[in-house]
């Protein structure tokens, strides 16, 4: 472990998320967590990342949404879900009754990942140590945010939501209980959907993103009828 740390930092070991948290992000407040995650390096990804993308939304939000890791436009951009996927992702809520506005988005992964391809940048998917090493800060943003309910959005945010490797196919598209109390949900990431090379598919797995996105939405409005 140590001389992965080394590795990883060029001999230097730099803190780790919860080491480096100050006084205001220990009493989870969002907009300190985002100053703070800004300067993390618990992992090697924020060398050749732009910027540490963090989570955004509502702070009262009963739902969040859990994504894998900032693609490269939300890299150049600073804000998760601005690209394709997550066009997608608005499109899939609204239709499924979600209200996008109350809903707090992130990813498990918080810098890019990718290897260079002349002038493009391919998506990379995130290792283990590289999930492990990010999810203090969801941890920290579960904390702050106290939502209902967790979507985890593929193999890698379920891995951050549930602290293991969790088949999607066997979880998906219904409420599990977290040991804290609160609910998760699994179903695959928008851009699964946008890889599938065959049109019919795509029509079929998007509509049954939207049927798992409708269990979200239904308890959005109990929620809503509560307060």
């Amino acid at each position: 472990m140590l001389a992965d740390a080394e590795r990883w930092t060029g001999g230097r070991i730099s803190p780790r998320p919860e080491a480096i948290m100050g006084h205001k992000a220990a009493a989870n407040d969002l907009e300190a967590l985002r100053e703070e995650a800004a300067h993390c390096r618990a992992c090697p990804l924020y060398k050749d990342a732009t910027q540490t993308v963090f989570g955004e939304g509502p702070k009262d939000a009963t739902i969040m949404l859990v994504g894998e890791q900032p693609g490269d436009k939300e890299d150049l951009a600073g804000h998760p879900f601005v690209g394709p996927a997550g066009q997608m992702l608005d499109r899939a809520l609204e239709e499924a009754g979600v209200d996008r506005k109350k809903v707090y988005v992130t990813n498990a992964v918080k810098h890019f990942k990718f290897v260079p391809r002349g002038k493009i940048r391919l998506h990379q998917k995130p290792a283990t140590p590289e999930i492990k090493a990010c999810r203090p800060w969801y941890e920290r943003e579960v904390a702050a945010i106290q939502p209902e309910l967790i979507v985890a959005m593929g193999a890698t945010a379920a891995q951050s939501v549930f602290g293991k490797i969790t088949p999607i196919g066997k979880t998906r598209g219904r409420l599990i209980d977290l040991p804290d109390g609160r609910k998760a949900l699994v179903t695959v990431h928008p851009s699964y959907l946008l890889r599938l090379p065959d049109p019919e598919a795509k029509v079929l797995e998007y509509q049954r993103f939207v049927e798992d996105l409708k269990i979200a939405a239904s308890l959005q409005r109990k929620s809503a009828r509560a307060a």
